[in-house]
């Protein structure tokens, strides 16, 4: 979850915009908890996904 589109309930500002110190908090938090595939669109990952899929049909072919 990225914190473009929340709404504070302190300020009714963007969380993105850091007005208050609520924002700037939970901008923090949020930010910390992402990961190394926070980034990826989840399209991206179906696409990885399905990649690997592949590749492990083609070594059980190959290893039959």
């Amino acid at each position: 979850m990225t914190c473009d589109h929340l709404v504070c309930a302190n300020c009714n500002g963007r969380v993105s915009d850091g007005r208050c110190p609520v924002c700037r908090a939970n901008r923090a938090r949020l930010q910390e908890q992402q990961g190394p595939l926070a980034a990826l669109s989840p399209a991206v990952l179906l696409a990885l996904l399905a990649g690997l899929l592949a590749v492990a049909f083609i070594a059980r072919q190959a290893l039959a």
